[in-house]
C-alpha cells in the first residue's frame, strides 16, 4: 500500500515538473525477468524518479547513496521505494564495506524482479557521460553465473531539453537490451576482473547510443545554435527529435571539425551567439519579424490567461506558498551539497503537502462532515494545478513584454543580426546538403525549408 501510494505521488511529481515527457524504446524493456536498468545521471534525483514513473517495471530498487540515511525526513520515502543504500570510495577514502548492499542486490533480481542503477557513479554536469563503475557489469555477472536466474541490462538515456528548468521536456530512451547469457557467464568464471571491464564498455557504448554527447560545453553549444539556424520555423520539434537532430550535428561535426569551412563556420555562428547573449536575445526572436499586432495579441491572450486563473490559485497559493518557504529553508539549512538541496527541497515538499492537505480535510469533516471535506482536498489539487499553469503565463507574459521593449528599442542592431542569420541558415543547410550521410533519412523535406 505505502509504495503504491509513494509511486503514484511520484508519477504526479514529474508529471507537475516536466510540461512533457517522451518515452522511446519501451518495447525493449520485457513485462518480466531479471532486469537492470542503467541510465546516466545528469539531474540527481529526478532522474531515479522519472524511471521509476516511466520503465514499465515496479518495483524498481534502486542503488542510492547512503549518505541519503542521515535525513530523517528521506528515510521513510527510500525504505517505501526499496532503495539500497551504498557507500561512495571516494568519499571514505577508499575503506568502504558494500557486501551487504550487494547480497541484496543479488537477491531483488534472482527473486525476477528489477534494480536501478547510475553507473557514472556521480550527478553531474558534463556534455558526456563520465567514465562508468564497474558495478552494474559486476551485478549482472555474478547474478547470472549463480545460475539462478538469467539478466538482462537495459541502457536508459536520459535527456534534458533544460534539466532545472520547471515544465521544460524531456526524452528517455530505452536501448536494446544487453543479455548476460552463457558466454558472458564462462568468459566472467576464467577471468571476472578483464570480462567485467568488457560489459562495462559495452555498457558504455548502448549508453552513448541513447544520449546526446559532446567532448566539450564549446561543441554542444556550437552545434545546439547550428540546429537552431538549420531547423525550419514552422517545423515542431518533439524532445526525441530534438536530441536526435543534435546528435546528428554533433557527430558529422566531430567528423569534419579540422574542415576549414567548417572552422569558418563555427566561428561565425560563434559570434553571432555572443551578440545574441550580449543584447539579451534569443535565436527565435529572429526568425521573422514581430509586428505590433502579432504582439499585443499574444500579450493579452496571456494576460486574459492569467485572469482566468487568478481564482482558482489564489486560496491554495496561500496554503502552497508557506509550503515552498518551508522546502526551501530545510534544503539551505540540512544540505552538505548542490544536489542535496534540490532533492531535500522536493522531498519536504512531498512529506509536508499531504500532511496540511489531510490536517485541513480532517477539520473540515469534523465540522462540515466528510463530503465537504472530500470537497476541499479535490479543491486544493485544483488549486495546486491552477498556480503551476498561473507561473507559467506570468513567465510567458513577461518575455513577450520584455521582447517587444529588447526589439523595438534594438532596432538597427536587431536588423542587422537578422541579417547575418540569413546567411548562416543558407551556410549550414549547404553544409548539412553536402556532408550528411546518403543512407541517412531527412528529418525535414525541401518544402518544410521554402515555407519557414
Amino acid at each position: 500500500m505505502v509504495q503504491l501510494l509513494v509511486i503514484s505521488m511520484i508519477r504526479i511529481i514529474t508529471s507537475t515538473f516536466f510540461r512533457r515527457i517522451d518515452v522511446v524504446g519501451l518495447e525493449n524493456v520485457p513485462a518480466d525477468g531479471a532486469i537492470i536498468f542503467a541510465g546516466n545521471h545528469p539531474n540527481a534525483l529526478m532522474d531515479g524518479w522519472l524511471l521509476t514513473a516511466k520503465c514499465g517495471r515496479w518495483p524498481l530498487h534502486f542503488v542510492a547513496n547512503a549518505k541519503l540515511w542521515k535525513y530523517r525526513m528521506l528515510v521513510p520515502i527510500l525504505n517505501a521505494t526499496g532503495a539500497v543504500p551504498v557507500f561512495r570510495r571516494e568519499e571514505h577514502d577508499g575503506d568502504v564495506d558494500n557486501q551487504q548492499a550487494f547480497e541484496t542486490l543479488y537477491e531483488v533480481i534472482e527473486s525476477g524482479n528489477c534494480m536501478g542503477i547510475f553507473p557514472e557513479g556521480v550527478s553531474h554536469a558534463e556534455s558526456k557521460i563520465l567514465k562508468l563503475k564497474t558495478g552494474a557489469a559486476r551485478i549482472a555477472l555474478t547474478v547470472s553465473a549463480r545460475g539462478k536466474t538469467g539478466v538482462r541490462i537495459i541502457p536508459c538515456g536520459l535527456n534534458y531539453i533544460h534539466r532545472h528548468r520547471f515544465r521544460s521536456q524531456v526524452l528517455i530512451e530505452f536501448g536494446q537490451p544487453i543479455v548476460i547469457g552463457d558466454e558472458w557467464v564462462m568468459a566472467y568464471r576464467e577471468d571476472d576482473q578483464a570480462t567485467v571491464r568488457k560489459l562495462t564498455d559495452q555498457l558504455a557504448q548502448a549508453l552513448a547510443a541513447v544520449t546526446l554527447n559532446a567532448p566539450d560545453w564549446r561543441t554542444l553549444r556550437f552545434t545546439q545554435t547550428a540546429r537552431r539556424l538549420y531547423k525550419p520555423s514552422t517545423a515542431v520539434l518533439s524532445p526525441g527529435e530534438y536530441v536526435e537532430l543534435t546528435r546528428r550535428f554533433v557527430e558529422r561535426y566531430d567528423e569534419f571539425a579540422s574542415n576549414p569551412e567548417m572552422q569558418a563556420f563555427q566561428n561565425a555562428v560563434e559570434d553571432y551567439q555572443a551578440r545574441l547573449d550580449m543584447l539579451g536575445l534569443k535565436d527565435y526572436q529572429l526568425r521573422k519579424p514581430i509586428t505590433l499586432g502579432d504582439a499585443f495579441r499574444k500579450i493579452v491572450f496571456r494576460a486574459l490567461t492569467i485572469v482566468a486563473l487568478l481564482p482558482l490559485a489564489i486560496p491554495g497559493a496561500l496554503l502552497h506558498l508557506p509550503v515552498g518557504w518551508i522546502a526551501a529553508a530545510v534544503g539551505e539549512r540540512f544540505s552538505y551539497e548542490m544536489d542535496d538541496v534540490a532533492t531535500l527541497k522536493v522531498f519536504a515538499t512531498i512529506l509536508l503537502l499531504p500532511i496540511l492537505y489531510l490536517i485541513i480535510a480532517i477539520l473540515i469533516g469534523v465540522n462540515f462532515g466528510f463530503w465537504w471535506s472530500f470537497a476541499a482536498i479535490i479543491g486544493l489539487t485544483v488549486s495546486f494545478f491552477a498556480s503551476v499553469r498561473l507561473i507559467e503565463a506570468e513567465a510567458g507574459l513577461f518575455l513577450s513584454v520584455l521582447s517587444v521593449l529588447r526589439l523595438a528599442r534594438l532596432g538597427s542592431e536587431v536588423d542587422d543580426l537578422r541579417a547575418t542569420r540569413k546567411v548562416l541558415v543558407t551556410q549550414v543547410r549547404a553544409l548539412v546538403d553536402r556532408l550528411a550521410p546518403t543512407e541517412t533519412a531527412r528529418m525535414f523535406t525541401s518544402k518544410d525549408f521554402t515555407q519557414s
